[in-house]
């Protein structure tokens, strides 16, 4: 029997970045791998899904570099 609802995907895009402190004090900042963990296990719990992502360094205040991830996310709803 077939059913009669449609699934869809809904989708978020997140730009994740660490603060500025490191960029100003070092000249650069990296992304802490746990905290990046930690966001990706707390979006897991409420049902996304990475779909894809894309690593991005950025210029802040002419001289100082932050590295972040842009990172789009997929839900399935009715």
């Amino acid at each position: 029997m077939q059913s009669n609802y449609n699934v869809y995907m809904m989708y978020k895009v997140v730009v994740y970045k660490e603060g500025l402190l490191g960029s100003l004090l070092l000249g650069a900042s990296r992304v802490n791998p746990i905290r990046f963990s930690e966001f990706l296990n707390q979006n897991a719990a409420d049902g996304w899904e990475v779909v894809t992502m894309e690593k991005d360094i950025r210029r802040e205040f002419i001289f100082f570099r932050r590295e972040s991830y842009v990172v789009i996310m997929g839900k399935k709803t009715k």
